[in-house]
């Protein structure tokens, strides 16, 4: 197949990288591993009509305005604040952590002016490494060890399954704290969810005369048959490659879904156990997405090793092999025949809305190329 933009994945970003090839006159033949488009974005109803994320919740928030533009395009909008609690000492409190948060553990009654006061004097009181070495390091330099072992710690060794000391500093360069009583988890000008689900969302993307797409089909077996113009690779950037500089390493998720007959179950969409259970969430989807049963869906999340591949994990000797990696993929962009964007293919954390910019920005740029 020649004259082709061939897309790896139809994630949110393989989608965005394909319609706007499409829209710039490109055929597009999109290649998806699953048996789903969306990727972990995915979502459907359940047999009681209650609309689940079946990899977890996801919900969109971002500052940039043509990145909302953009996907509005293709959804209207369930607006939506989203708010997160932690099941801490025995309390429901808020996180990220704010002033409410600070009083209800600590017996205080400190005024949102005092709450920086108060953190300064937490790390004042608090043994660690200055500068940051690591997570551990990191955390306890913004909010103090007391605040890290309630929150933070238990939580990150549940998550990665390792010591808090072998992750990158660069995991928590920025811990989210409020000085105020503000209770949502995001502060973003643009936040909700889409109001038919992200499966809809993708699939109105997709939709397009120039776009061609096969699910269940894995491009590394059929990736000899295309002298594509122009590949978009969202997978795996080890598998690519073919782990010629080592294999990355991923952690998964086992997600417990259970139905219950009730209208309502938790305080708030998320709950965070990051002490107590082998779980570290629980997410309750009615209260995010706005929807009414005499039934309501919780899913637990356990983290494990292996599996469908959902977070790098951002220790020393992985940050070293993603090096070795991205000088060979700087090589292929240069070519012009090739685009690597998404967690996965970059090996790096990003939110949605950056996923969605990464790609709007990589295409439009081959375009004017």
């Amino acid at each position: 197949m020649k004259d082709v933009c061939v897309v790896v994945g139809a994630g949110l970003a393989g989608a965005t990288a394909a319609r706007i090839l499409a829209e710039a006159g490109e055929r597009v033949f999109v290649i998806e591993r699953l048996n789903h488009i969306a990727g972990h974005a995915y979502d459907e109803f359940d047999e009681n009509g209650i609309l689940i994320h079946k990899y977890g919740p996801h919900i969109f928030h971002t500052n940039e305005k043509k990145v909302f533009d953009f996907v509005s395009k293709f959804t209207s909008w369930h607006y939506y604040q989203h708010r997160v609690l932690s099941y801490v000492d025995g309390m429901l409190v808020p996180f990220p952590i704010n002033r409410d948060t600070i009083n209800s553990l600590f017996g205080v009654n400190i005024s949102t002016s005092e709450v920086e006061d108060f953190l300064k004097e937490e790390v004042k009181n608090s043994d660690f490494n200055n500068p940051p070495q690591n997570f551990e390091d990191m955390v306890i330099s913004q909010v103090g060890r007391r605040l890290y072992e309630k929150f933070f710690k238990n939580y990150t060794i549940k998550q990665w399954n390792r010591d808090p000391k072998e992750l990158s500093a660069d995991v928590a360069r920025r811990i989210p704290t409020r000085s105020n009583r503000d209770g949502r988890y995001f502060s973003d000008k643009y936040q909700g969810l889409p109001k038919f689900g992200y499966t809809k969302m993708v699939e109105r993307m997709l939709e397009h005369p120039k776009i061609s797409l096969v699910t269940n089909c894995d491009y590394s077996e059929i990736k000899d048959e295309f002298k594509a113009k122009l590949t978009v690779y969202t997978g795996e950037l080890d598998d690519f490659f073919e782990e010629s500089s080592g294999k990355l390493e991923y952690r998964s998720l086992d997600l417990v879904f259970e139905t219950l007959e009730e209208k309502q179950h938790q305080q708030a969409a998320v709950v965070n156990y990051p002490n107590d259970y082998d779980w570290t969430r629980i997410t309750e989807f009615k209260l995010m997405t706005g929807q009414k049963s005499d039934k309501t869906v919780l899913c637990y999340e356990y983290p494990k090793d292996e599996g469908e591949p959902y977070y790098i994990v951002m220790s020393e000797e992985n940050m070293k092999k993603r090096e070795k990696y991205m000088k060979k993929v700087e090589k292929l962009e240069k070519s012009g025949k090739y685009i690597f964007v998404g967690r996965l293919a970059e090996y790096k954390y990003y939110n949605m809305d950056q996923v969605i910019l990464a790609s709007m920005e990589k295409i439009y740029n081959w375009l004017k190329r």
